[in-house]
């Protein structure tokens, strides 16, 4: 079994980590890896791993560099239409999609558990099947694929983010866990000023127009938990598109959030309430604001419709 690794050193992590990383490779020779500066130069070293013919593609970055990954493979048919098994290692400044596929903390305990699997022939025992959310969008129809999808304030809070926390002072997601508590509080509070303005939206859900409006929140995801444990999503229905929205106006907000985050809301939580989380097909939007795919950020464009989707179920690797 053929290991292929895409190695970004500049995803955010210390230099202590990518010299170790480096390091463990040289005593590992079989394990055929390119070095990337950025996420700019992701598809050419996708294609040069491609051409070896591996079988799993470990990916050493954050979650923009496998959100990068997953596109190129998926949607720009990297490996000939083919998919190999994908190990995300905590690489980056976030890494939340790696921790909810099972990553160690350490990308070198990660890489380690995943040839020795692959050398034992155990490498199934660490499959963690995940469908992977394509998000088109724009009158290009551009595509996108990612595990998470916010649109509006949760994209102006990245931005924040960004901001208070600059790179190589926002380590995991501790930086984001901050923002979003504090943003949470003043919505309790009443505050719904400035980042927390909120935004209108158009929803057609599995082909039926469904009620629109303005939300302060709209987030989708195909992860079980994002981070800091939270698990705002609730729907019912077959769907692997999970949409959770918080409508302007919703009721009783402080009371609500703790339940919602758990994925456990009160029983009085619900669209009549202004609060909605759906399972579904495809969700159609029209919206003016900018939004985010697994933390990189698109532009407002006015006018402007997207689709979510997740008919393509990528077998990862939890290590």
């Amino acid at each position: 079994m053929r290991i292929g690794l895409l190695n970004n050193l500049r995803a955010g992590r210390s230099d202590d980590r990518v010299s170790c990383l480096l390091g463990f490779l040289k005593n590992h020779p079989d394990v055929l890896h390119v070095e990337t500066s950025s996420v700019g130069v992701v598809p050419e070293a996708l294609w040069d791993l491609a051409s070896e013919d591996i079988d799993v593609l470990v990916v050493n970055g954050g979650d923009g560099t496998l959100q990068h990954t997953l596109t190129e493979v998926i949607h720009n048919g990297v490996f000939g239409g083919r998919i190999p098994m994908i190990a995300p290692l905590r690489g980056g400044r976030t890494n939340m999609s790696a921790i909810d596929i099972g990553a160690a903390k350490d990308p070198v305990t990660g890489l380690s558990r995943i040839i020795e699997a692959a050398n034992a022939g155990t490498i199934e025992s660490l499959v963690c099947p995940r469908p992977v959310l394509r998000v088109e969008y724009g009158p290009h129809r551009d595509v996108r694929y990612g595990m998470f999808f916010g649109a509006g304030v949760i994209s102006r809070a990245i931005q924040l983010t960004h901001r208070l926390f600059p790179s190589g002072k926002s380590r995991g997601v501790a930086g984001p866990a901050l923002v979003t508590a504090g943003l949470l509080g003043r919505l309790a509070t009443g505050h719904a000023d400035g980042i927390l303005e909120p935004n209108k939206v158009q929803f057609i859900l599995d082909g039926v127009p469904a009620r629109g409006g303005e939300y302060h929140l709209v987030i989708s995801s195909s992860l079980r938990r994002l981070f800091a444990r939270m698990q705002p999503f609730w729907g019912k229905g077959p769907g692997d598109v999970r949409l959770t929205t918080v409508e302007t106006g919703a009721q009783r907000l402080g009371r609500a959030v703790p339940g919602i985050l758990r994925g456990r809301p009160l029983p009085w939580v619900g669209p009549e309430t202004g609060y909605e989380s759906r399972n579904v097909h495809r969700a159609d939007l029209k919206i003016d604001c900018g939004f985010t795919v697994d933390g990189e950020l698109v532009d407002p464009e006015p006018g402007r419709t997207l689709s979510l989707t997740a008919d393509t179920v990528v077998r990862f690797i939890g290590a």
